[in-house]
């Protein structure tokens, strides 16, 4: 004889229940923790990339909007390490996220905003955020292009340039930053 042991409906309904979709706020809350992995600089010379290692951790506050992200890596012996802090702001409504950025030798840059958007989410750990922002890059102005792609506990973001002050539309590679949970 078999026997079938019966669970309760609400026990029943939330196993049945889809993940919730994902969220430009979840996606960023979401990344919280201690990644590490290289920062990467494009050498159009050499037509090849460059990398260091870094040390990245993203720390969620608690309000769902604010993540400060703090990150390290070696510039070499004249340099040394250096330390990079980031604070980032999320406006749900306006679809936008304003940051600043400081780093010890380096005048602090007036804070940026930039729009942010999921391309594409599969769930929790799966997705791509675009973050276009104007700003400048290279001393020249520029409409700049963050893409960020969660593959589980890989997560690689690119930026893009695409200098304002010429004719051409033209997205530019300037680094990339491919990191893993640790």
């Amino acid at each position: 004889m078999t026997m079938f042991r019966l669970l309760p409906v609400p026990l029943l309904l939330a196993a049945a229940a889809p993940d919730a979709p994902v969220t430009v706020a979840a996606a960023r809350t979401g990344m919280a923790g201690t990644w590490a992995g290289k920062l990467e600089y494009r050498d159009y010379r050499a037509d090849r990339w460059f990398g260091i290692p870094v040390v990245t951790v993203i720390e969620a506050i608690g309000d769902g909007r604010t993540l400060i992200r703090k990150s390290a890596f070696d510039d070499g012996p004249r340099v040394g390490t250096v330390h990079i802090t980031g604070v980032a702001l999320y406006d749900p409504a306006a679809g936008t996220e304003t940051s600043v950025a400081v780093r010890a030798g380096k005048t602090v840059e007036p804070p940026s905003t930039a729009r942010l958007r999921l391309a594409a989410a599969r769930d929790a750990t799966h997705w791509t955020l675009v973050e276009e922002r104007d700003g400048t890059d290279d001393d020249r102005p520029a409409r700049i292009r963050e893409t960020t792609v969660r593959d589980g506990e890989r997560m690689t973001t690119l930026k893009e340039v695409d200098f304002s002050d010429d004719a051409a539309t033209t997205w530019l590679s300037r680094n990339r930053r491919t990191l893993v949970r640790r």
